[in-house]
């Protein structure tokens, strides 16, 4: 999940951990962070970019990212204010990277309702696929190019908890993180010998003020039973952790992982 509200009324704590710095570890880089406007790619575009990065930070909110750049005023940030759904918004993120796309986070999502199938509205169904999903998907088509032809490149797509059970989230919002964790190991599988490494993190419960309102009173007792078994609420800075970590070249023998990052709901 991306929202902590509902699985904070049921107990689990906030995680506490205190980010260190490498200084250096994206010199020479150029990332581009979808969601950079708040909560985890706000936190991994902030991570990248004082360890020497250049951003590319794409949101809708331009509020959001506006504050995000004043934050680090002295670092390569590059603002693109852009809906990750329109074709003309994904070519003007990849102009806005230079020519040269060292990696991709694909953070960008947004929530469904916590509704079952027969509660949903069509056209929330299609929301939630187009960002989700089709957003990742059409960058992730844009920047393949010249990663391909380059020999190198890392892609991180955010999945979910909701992306390895049925429990996690309303089916929407589940059906859609399935089907990045396909599209993360189909493609891992498929440009495996090229030098290109793709992989996925599922986190559990985030503290980001991303909104999951549980709009069934069908689903919602089955949803929270199984959110009771959440151990902890993490910071979008954990988050930025695991996925800049994918980014890297430390990450050298990691493609078509997903990596829970969730605190250990996974292995409940």
């Amino acid at each position: 999940m991306s929202d902590a509200a509902a699985a904070a009324a049921m107990g689990p704590q906030m995680a506490q951990w205190t980010e260190v710095i490498t200084p250096g570890r994206f010199d020479g880089k150029t990332i581009i962070v979808t969601g950079a406007g708040s909560g985890i790619g706000r936190a991994t575009a902030s991570r990248i970019a004082r360890e020497g990065g250049t951003v590319v930070a794409v949101d809708m909110n331009e509020a959001g990212l506006d504050a995000f750049v004043a934050e680090l005023p002295d670092s390569a940030i590059v603002k693109v204010v852009a809906d990750i759904t329109d074709d003309a918004a994904i070519a003007e993120i990849v102009a806005a990277a230079g020519g040269t796309v060292d990696g991709l986070a694909n953070v960008a999502g947004i929530m469904d309702k916590m509704q079952p199938v027969h509660e949903i509205d069509p056209a929330l169904w299609e929301k939630v696929f187009a960002v989700n999903v089709t957003g990742s998907f059409k960058l992730m088509k844009a920047v393949l190019p010249g990663m391909l032809e380059a020999g190198k490149g890392s892609i991180v797509n955010v999945a979910s908890e909701a992306g390895l059970r049925g429990s996690a989230a309303g089916t929407a919002y589940t059906a859609s993180k399935h089907a990045v964790v396909g599209m993360t190991k189909s493609s891992a599988y498929l440009y495996a010998l090229t030098g290109v490494r793709i992989n996925a993190v599922a986190p559990g419960a985030v503290a980001t003020g991303i909104e999951a309102p549980f709009a069934s009173e069908f689903a919602a007792p089955r949803i929270q039973r199984g959110m009771a078994a959440i151990p902890s609420i993490a910071q979008a800075a954990q988050l930025a952790a695991s996925i800049t970590f994918l980014l890297t070249d430390d990450a050298t023998n990691l493609n078509g992982v997903i990596l829970p990052s969730d605190g250990g709901w996974s292995a409940a």
